[in-house]
């Protein structure tokens, strides 16, 4: 058994070494390759750019993945391996594996479209197919957003590009419409004067475009006068809750009334019943 082995490593010793050296080659460009892709991910993840916060994941997805590829095309080339060849069967198998994938890479190409249009950006308060929140990433597969109330949503990106995308923070201002019944009875002009004059008087609403009034409905109690105003986006929220409150109390002081909503019952008494139905048998 001895004289076996000493006859095989005589053999083979040069074999041996060759493939155990170009192993240890192999595992060190393996290694060196995942630590170049992750200081390079962690490069580009704190990079002080003019980059959108978006494009990041994706970018240093992308560089770490060439990072691999390339150290793999090397150790390919370690063991001799025909590299021609393999782009040919890679592409073969690539292409069966794109009909199976279709629906991912579909996301992928979606994800790379969002970022070429750039419909929304980080930190968008956007909308699409009645899912709403803020941008917080898009990588290849998906865009993360978080609700307002907290949640995490990660969504196909093909389910945005597929769908209308309502951005509320593009344009950097809202309009806001506060809405409020008064009665038949009361003066359309004095409902007016009050939302002139609160709108007046708040510094958060924007001169242009102008603040204007108008009578928005008349419905069957009351009617319905509104104030229709801008806002920059960061005082959006708060100023349209101040000033629910301020039109409600406003109003009342003005001694105008917000009406309820309500129905007049004409009660028939029993000669008026009978006269109807006689009426009615004479028709």
């Amino acid at each position: 058994m001895k004289e076996s082995l000493m006859q095989f490593w005589s053999d083979h010793s040069q074999t041996i070494i060759t493939l155990g050296y170009n192993l240890l080659l192999a595992v060190a460009i393996l290694i060196a390759s995942s630590l170049i892709a992750k200081t390079v991910r962690k490069a580009i993840a704190n990079t002080r750019t003019r980059l959108d916060k978006t494009l990041i994941p994706l970018f240093s997805t992308i560089a770490s993945y060439a990072v691999y590829v390339i150290g793999g095309v090397f150790i390919l080339d370690i063991f001799g391996v025909n590299t021609a060849s393999l782009i040919a069967l890679v592409g073969a198998a690539g292409l069966a594996i794109g009909l199976a994938l279709k629906d991912t890479l579909s996301n992928i190409a979606a994800g790379i479209m969002l970022l070429i249009v750039r419909p929304f950006r980080a930190d968008d308060f956007i909308e699409f197919g009645g899912t709403q929140g803020t941008v917080r990433e898009i990588n290849l597969f998906t865009t993360i957003l978080e609700t307002t109330d907290g949640l995490y949503i990660a969504s196909p990106n093909n389910m945005l590009w597929g769908n209308n995308i309502k951005n509320f923070t593009r344009n950097g201002k809202r309009r806001m419409d506060i809405i409020v019944g008064i009665s038949y009875s009361d003066s359309i002009n004095e409902g007016f004067a009050v939302l002139k004059k609160i709108a007046e008087s708040e510094s958060r609403l924007l001169a242009e475009p102008a603040p204007q009034v108008m009578v928005a409905s008349m419905i069957d109690s009351a009617v319905n006068i509104q104030l229709r105003v801008w806002a920059k986006n960061e005082d959006y929220w708060s100023a349209y809750w101040d000033l629910n409150k301020r039109v409600k109390e406003a109003i009342e002081v003005a001694g105008l009334t917000i009406p309820f909503p309500q129905r007049t019952l004409h009660i028939v008494g029993e000669q008026n019943a009978q006269a109807i139905q006689k009426n009615a048998r004479k028709d």
